[in-house]
């Protein structure tokens, strides 16, 4: 008989910026894991100057999803600077109320896609935050992610390179909090 897994068992944990040293090698673990095809890529390869760089921000924030020990899934971001949302550049005019809240990332273990498991952390990360909006990249080499976002409520304003060796990325934007 053939198992069939879903996030509905995981068990969701919230972090801060105070938990980065506890939780790093969790995270760079799901995100080896997430990304196994692509880790000859050197930007993939510098993943964990991001976590650091995120981590350092005072109001990071993260999820983590677990089956029993093991960490599966995660997203984290941690708030923009008020006046310099990078995003402003894609719409004009911009929105009233912009407080951004930067989705910086999400990954998930190979034998966890498909079972909700990244809407389980996303949405975790997302709720009660007190920003208007979201933003976050998604690799256009990736359309079916992308209408993952879509269907969540995000949508694409515009694309983006933020390093010169990285993908270019659509840049998608949705008002807090996202509907259900």
């Amino acid at each position: 008989m053939e198992s069939t897994v879903s996030a509905a068992g995981l068990v969701v944990r919230r972090f801060s910026h105070q938990d980065l040293p506890q939780i790093r090698q969790a995270l760079i673990d799901v995100h080896a894991d997430a990304y196994g095809d692509a880790m000859d890529d050197e930007f993939n390869q510098r993943f964990p100057w991001f976590v650091d760089h995120w981590g350092g921000h005072p109001e990071f924030a993260c999820v983590i999803a677990y089956d029993g020990d093991e960490p599966v899934a995660f997203a984290y971001g941690a708030p923009a600077n008020p006046g310099r949302e990078w995003w402003r550049e894609h719409l004009e005019p911009t929105p009233e109320e912009d407080r951004t809240f930067s989705f910086s990332e999400l990954a998930v273990r190979t034998t966890w896609r498909k079972t909700g498991a990244a809407e389980r952390v996303s949405r975790a990360l997302l709720a009660d935050r007190d920003e208007d909006l979201v933003v976050l990249l998604v690799d256009r080499e990736h359309p079916r992610v992308q209408a993952l976002y879509e269907s969540w409520g995000l949508r694409k304003v515009g694309d983006r390179r933020p390093f010169p060796d990285s993908p270019v990325y659509a840049v998608m934007l949705a008002e807090l909090p996202l509907a259900p």
